[in-house]
């Protein structure tokens, strides 16, 4: 029967390649949680938006606040396709992206607005800014797109971190996830006639997105105009919320404002 044989004991270069890849983990998580915190620290602000906007004011902007942390079998495989040399710091100048937080709002003029009151954090430093709303890619993707940079404290001290920020409306969030996996399932090279059906998707959302806020906005005009020339008794059912049951008369008022007769 044989003997296994001993494993034979490490010599002084072999403990100190050991002793490296632990400090190269200990430098690679202390990294990735700097960007983990910044990204929070983001989404911290943004909930906080969102949750006043709803208990404060009649309309809430923000529908809904992702966030994703690239995985380290992906910032490898974006290294190696961008030629970044594999350095912490290289690493932070080359790739901009590895804390991400996606913002969906209700219109168009929702994006830069909430865009405006996130950038106007006094500890938030905006780097770039690029409106792929107002100047669409050549496929039709349409986004605001910012990179911010945030102070991350931990116990060595304070670290500023950038973060990817994209806004974009729900229409432009559902373009966006569909060609993301149409371009996934092609790997990159989508048939011609699919990209031109595409890019007229992305048109029709955009015409979408302009319909809808123009119709928000038409709703919004008559709550603080037209239901104030409502007769009184319209206006006390709405307010106290009871079983609407018009009589013949409150009818006749109801024609009379269709037909543009306010004396009724």
């Amino acid at each position: 029967m044989d003997v296994p044989a001993s494993p034979e004991p490490l010599d002084d270069d072999s403990l100190l390649r050991v002793g490296d890849l632990r400090s190269l983990q200990h430098d690679f998580t202390r990294f990735m949680l700097r960007h983990r915190f910044a990204m929070e620290e983001v989404v911290t602000k943004l909930t906080i938006l969102r949750d006043e906007f709803a208990v404060m004011h009649d309309r809430n902007p923000i529908e809904h606040v992702a966030s994703r942390l690239k995985t380290p079998e992906s910032l490898v495989e974006k290294m190696q396709r961008k030629g970044t040399e594999p350095s912490f710091d290289a690493i932070r100048r080359t790739i901009t992206d590895i804390a991400g937080v996606r913002v969906t709002c209700s219109f168009v003029s929702d994006v830069h607005r909430v865009w405006d009151l996130l950038a106007s954090h006094h500890d938030l430093t905006v780097l770039d800014v690029r409106d792929y709303i107002a100047q669409p890619k050549p496929n039709g993707y349409r986004s605001l797109h910012a990179l911010v940079e945030v102070p991350v404290f931990l116990s060595d001290g304070p670290t500023p971190v950038t973060v990817e920020v994209q806004l974009r409306t729900i229409a432009m969030d559902f373009w966006a996830s569909l060609e993301h996996k149409i371009h996934y399932k092609y790997r990159g090279v989508v048939p011609d006639d699919l990209a031109d059906r595409l890019r007229e998707a992305a048109e029709s959302a955009h015409a979408l997105d302009a319909r809808m806020e123009a119709l928000h906005d038409e709703v919004a005009d008559l709550d603080t105009d037209g239901v104030a020339r409502l007769p009184e008794e319209i206006r006390d059912e709405l307010t106290t919320g009871a079983e609407l049951t018009p009589s013949v008369a409150l009818l006749h008022q109801l024609h009379g404002l269709a037909n543009g007769d306010s004396s009724r």
